[in-house]
Parts: structure tokens; sequence; C-alpha cells
């Protein structure tokens, strides 16, 4: 049976790109729409891609028309959590603005589902370095308000609408495509995994850590860090529920145990032969401690189940991705 089209938004960045690919795979209809200020045209591979801005009404309402869009994947969003705190302004524009222009314009075209990346950071810092989807939300820096937002309007236009909703609060997303055709390619990236393996492969001269005096048990913020292939197949597992008839819902996606920062760093010696040279510093403003998923729901909701559960996996496709990029960067 043939569906209409599916929107992702940002699905030229990191995580989009991967859900594009694993929607490919499966022959769905999709389109693209990507401003490109983060994303890369070589990550869209065999889909069309529309150069625009989420927040720009006509060009939103153009595309929902012209493709016959019944769902949306929304991943357009600034993420990087120091940035947030320094310019506020810039995340609620850009992340939660320009949503509830997108929202406005889905309602108009009788969009029927809706996916939308949302953040882990929602919970700021739990009392016990874990979250559940019942655990109060209670954002430490903008980015993850800017979010949290975006669930509260998406949460009461499906109060209001026929639209249905599935919002995945991710935790650490690492990992690139296993056949090395993806990956994060956003130069001065923040994403550890990343960092430490650029510095595995000679395109940093150190790595980072940035506060070693928290109570963790080697004083490193400690992390559930989450292959973006199992994330990407939790889109496609929470379009499989909506289209079955699911019920408008929110869910943390990881896997339920975490990493030091200085266990991610010893796992990309493992797995490189390369030591690393690190520097500590001070804390970054914005950070938790720890924060680990609660993910049950997922699984029993979406019938989930993560195939890269593996830190030394997650680091291989990372540094296989990174050698790929000395040879052929990405632009």
């Amino acid at each position: 049976m043939s569906h209409p089209s599916i929107l992702v938004t940002g699905g030229a960045g990191y995580i989009g790109s991967h859900v594009v690919l694993q929607l490919r795979a499966r022959g769905e209809r999709v389109v693209v729409l990507d401003d490109l200020s983060r994303g890369f045209r070589q990550a869209v591979l065999d889909a069309p891609l529309v150069v625009g801005k989420v927040g720009d009404r006509d060009t939103v309402a153009s595309v929902l028309r012209e493709h016959a869009v019944d769902t949306v994947m929304h991943f357009a969003a600034y993420t990087i959590v120091p940035e947030s705190v320094s310019e506020p302004l810039k995340y609620y524009g850009n992340n939660t603005c320009s949503t509830r222009t997108l929202l406005e314009c889905c309602v108009g075209a009788g969009v029927r589902h809706f996916v939308f990346s949302s953040t882990a950071a929602v919970y700021g810092i739990p009392a016990e370095g874990s979250a559940a989807e019942s655990t109060p939300t209670a954002p430490i820096n903008p980015y993850g308000t800017s979010k949290l937002m975006s669930e509260w309007m998406l949460r009461d236009v499906a109060s209001a609408s026929p639209l249905k909703y599935v919002a995945l609060r991710y935790f650490n997303v690492a990992g690139s495509d296993p056949a090395c055709r993806i990956g994060q390619a956003s130069p001065d990236a923040t994403l550890l995994v990343k960092v430490a393996c650029e510095a595995a492969v000679g395109k940093r001269a150190e790595v980072a850590i940035f506060g070693n005096d928290y109570a963790t048990p080697d004083g490193t913020g400690v992390r559930d860090y989450i292959h973006v292939e199992d994330l990407a197949m939790a889109h496609l597992d929470a379009l499989q529920y909506l289209r079955g008839g699911g019920a408008s819902t929110t869910l943390n996606v990881g896997y339920g145990h975490g990493y030091s920062v200085r266990q991610v760093l010893a796992a990309v010696e493992r797995v490189s032969g390369k030591r690393l040279k690190v520097r500590e510093q001070p804390r970054r403003a914005g950070d938790p401690p720890a924060l680990i998923a609660r993910a049950e729901r997922i699984r029993a909701e979406l019938g989930w189940r993560p195939r890269y559960d593996d830190l030394d996996a997650i680091v291989r496709t990372t540094l296989v991705w990174e050698q790929r990029l000395l040879s052929d960067p990405w632009k």
C-alpha cells in the first residue's frame, strides 16, 4: 500500500539524514526541507531537497501541498547547549517560534501524523540521575526549554485537531551509518564521541573533559549514549505506531545505562589503538552530572528493539566515518 509523502525537516542534518536513509530503504516517499545552515546536501542521498526555513510559512505550506504530505518528522533545530546559554533568543526563535509556524501549516494542510525530535534536556538535573517520562520537566538551559515549549504546543494542537504525534526525547546520540554513507559532519562539533574520534584520527590535538568533580564514580559526567541507527529506527517505529491508530504520546529514547566521559575516551583509545591527549577544564554551564534514560515505555508501546547497544560499536562506526572525512571532507 502506497502512502502519501513524509516531510523531514532538518533532513540534511545528522539525525534527520539517517532517518531519511531508513525511510527510503523502506520505499517511503520523502521530501526534505533544510536551510543547510548546519546540514549538508551530500547527506540527502536520493530524496528531493527543498532549501528553505521551517519558519517560512509560504515555503512550508507550498511543500506540504505540492508533495501531498500527511506525516511530518521535525528535526530542524539548533542543538548546542552552551550556545543556547549564551544566545537564548536564537534558540527560542529557531526552535520554538519556527515550530509554531510549522504546526500552523500542518493543521492547515490536514497533516495527520507528526514525529517530533525532542530531548532529554527537558528533564534538567533529575534527582537520581535517570529520567522516566513521568519525571518532572525542569530544563536548566534554553535549548531544553525551547524543546519543552514545542512539546507543549504540539500537545495542545493535537488536543484541538485531528493531528496525532509522537515526541521522542533523545538522550546522547552518537555513531554513524555502518555503511559509511552519511554521518555527523558539522565543523566544531561538540558531541563527545565524535570529538574524541576526531582526535584519534588527527583532526584535533586534544580532547577536553569539562568538569572532573561531579558526584559520579569517576568525577566526570555520565550520559546514555545511543547509536544514531537505533534512534532513527525509533522514528520509523513511531510512524508505524501512528499509522496503526496509536494515541499521541511522549517517549524517551535511550538504552537505560550510561558511560562517563572517561569511559568514552577509554573506548576510543581501545578501538582506535591511539592514545588521546586529554585536557581537564571547568564545568560548562547547562550540563547535568548524569542523565540516563528509563526507556521501558518505548519498547512496550512502539516495539522498539535497538541493535547497536554497544559502546565499542558506536565508537567503531564513528571512527570509520571520521577516517572517510579525512579524504572526502564535506563542505
